[in-house]
């Protein structure tokens, strides 16, 4: 049988897609990571963060029987991490009924001896000490992501999916919708900072125009600390070390003159685009391409310009 370490990242795959989250828990790992699910073999290739892997090629993903399967090859690992992803969440309940183990989910940080759990609206870390085998969720974008690693060669585990298992079959599996789905997931992103609203503006509504050109852009809305301390964007848009850590493809940043804090949570986008009136602010200094110029206005006219946006300030 095949040795597995204590501490081992457990992903689940579907058609060799890597959920949310998938480098962070190997990362946090130390590099450990069992891929199970579908097109396995390609999707181990697309991580990063891997030092060793191993895969379990499944014909379907249905949590209950999955958990069935890995439970018995799990048995000797101690502290099983999934992401918070919608496939790891299912797995990491149905796993730890079935291995009679503690589920501590929404995780922070996690070792083998210790686990830290993010509460009240990330305003609250209880830390949990391991006295026994556990099962682990570790929210996306708590971490971040190492440099990248050559991935290694797989190696193959077998896992026979029971029969007698009643699961919740998958009709269809759709597209996530840019304007709500989590940050952590977003391709392209474009964020708000204070210089996005003038003094005496209704920020709510700078907001919405600025979700609705992002949703024509096919991104996500995003924010800094000052917009969401002033009610204008919920807490679960803020990007920063104290808000979601995010890597999107494209980030284009309006009014933000580039905090620390924020910049500490952006991640390595491909591409970076800086709205701001100031060209040597730090946002522009490390974007991509710097627009020189109103951030309410290039808004404005982009609001203008797209169909499907609509400025109602």
């Amino acid at each position: 049988m095949t040795e597995l370490p204590d501490l081992l990242a457990v992903v689940v795959v579907r058609e060799a897609a890597l959920p949310s989250g998938a480098d962070e828990v190997a990362a946090e790992c130390g590099g450990a990571v069992l891929l199970v699910g579908t097109g396995t073999r390609a999707a181990a290739r697309e991580l990063t963060a891997a030092r060793k892997s191993w895969i379990c090629e499944v014909p379907r993903v249905a949590p209950g029987a999955l958990a069935a399967a890995l439970a018995p090859v799990l048995q000797g690992v101690p502290v099983v991490l999934l992401p918070a992803s919608p496939d790891g969440r299912d797995l990491a309940a149905r796993l730890a009924f079935d291995a009679d183990r503690r589920l501590l989910a929404g995780a922070a940080r996690c070792t083998s001896t210790h686990v830290e759990l993010s509460r009240v609206d990330d305003r609250l870390a209880v830390e949990v000490e391991l006295d026994g085998p556990v099962v682990a969720t570790l929210q996306p974008g708590a971490r971040g992501v190492p440099e990248p690693l050559p991935s290694p060669e797989p190696v193959e585990l077998v896992a026979t999916l029971p029969d007698d298992v009643l699961d919740a079959e998958t009709v269809q599996v759709l597209a996530p919708d840019p304007e709500t789905v989590e940050l952590t997931e977003a391709e392209r992103i474009l964020g708000a900072g204070a210089g996005l609203v003038r003094p005496g503006e209704d920020g709510t509504a700078v907001m919405r125009t600025l979700t609705e050109v992002a949703a024509a852009l096919g991104a996500s809305a995003g924010a800094t600390r000052v917009i969401t301390d002033a009610g204008w964007a919920d807490h679960d848009r803020q990007i920063g070390t104290t808000g979601v850590v995010v890597d999107p493809d494209l980030y284009v940043a309006f009014g933000i003159s580039g905090a620390s804090q924020h910049v500490g949570g952006l991640g390595r986008p491909e591409h970076v685009i800086s709205v701001n009136t100031d060209p040597s602010c730090p946002m522009t200094a490390m974007a991509d391409l710097g627009i020189v110029a109103d951030a309410p206005e290039v808004l404005r006219e982009l609001a203008r310009r797209l169909n499907g946006a609509t400025d109602e300030r």
